[in-house]
């Protein structure tokens, strides 16, 4: 290994170290092989995986359903846990929002895909 571990892909932590075969981060304490990463960055080409809240890969034109209540600026009900949303389109969103899609009742909004299940 080098002397300056790699970042933390999760949280930006630059205080990771090495224990064993693995890196790790003392703020979030999220583990991973260094390996991994030069994988799957060289593999994939530039292109991201994205993963529902039950770890199904996403990809375009899916459709997931919501698993928990989400409050919506500006609307006195939120999204309610159950709802099916149609036709998804992952996007490189801000604040880890990386689904843009159109919410019958509330239109077009983005939403994380933590908060989803693939339908």
């Amino acid at each position: 290994m080098n002397e300056n571990p790699p970042p933390c892909p999760k949280c930006s932590c630059e205080y990771t170290y090495e224990m064993n075969a693995l890196i790790v981060c003392p703020e979030c304490g999220h583990e991973w092989v260094p390996a991994e990463d030069v994988a799957e960055g060289g593999d994939a080409a530039g292109e991201r995986v994205v993963k529902d809240a039950v770890g199904n890969v996403l990809q375009d034109g899916d459709s997931v359903v919501v698993v928990k209540a989400l409050k919506v600026k500006g609307s006195p009900s939120g999204i309610k846990a159950g709802t099916k949303v149609r036709n998804i389109r992952l996007v490189d969103g801000v604040d880890g929002h990386d689904i843009d899609c159109k919410v019958d009742g509330f239109g077009a909004m983005q939403l994380k895909s933590s908060v989803v299940r693939k339908a």
